[in-house]
């Protein structure tokens, strides 16, 4: 079964990427020094306004800002919910 979850307007429904838990040499990262990602995947999206429709589509693997979004917790499944205007690219 899939996503119930439909974002209104021009918001994006994204799944954020797993944080990094080793650094480029191989040391390990504790739980309370890892960054949020900042990086992820466009899982569900609005249908964008009549002025502005939407660009980023679903299954876009996607950058944004350090805060943008809204924490979202559905069927124990982590999301973040934000404006297509808070995308900074599609990668």
């Amino acid at each position: 079964m899939g996503l119930k979850i439909k974002p209104l307007a021009d918001r994006v429904l994204i799944k954020a990427a797993a944080a990094e838990t080793t650094t480029a040499s191989g040391l390990i990262i504790p739980d309370n020094a890892k960054e949020k990602p900042q990086k992820g995947t466009v899982v569900a999206v609005g249908n964008g306004t009549k002025k502005q429709p939407l660009t980023v589509k679903v299954g876009d693997t996607v950058l944004y800002g350090k805060y943008a979004g809204t924490d979202l917790k559905h069927k124990g499944k982590d999301y973040l919910i934000m404006r297509e205007s808070d995308i900074f690219a599609i990668i």
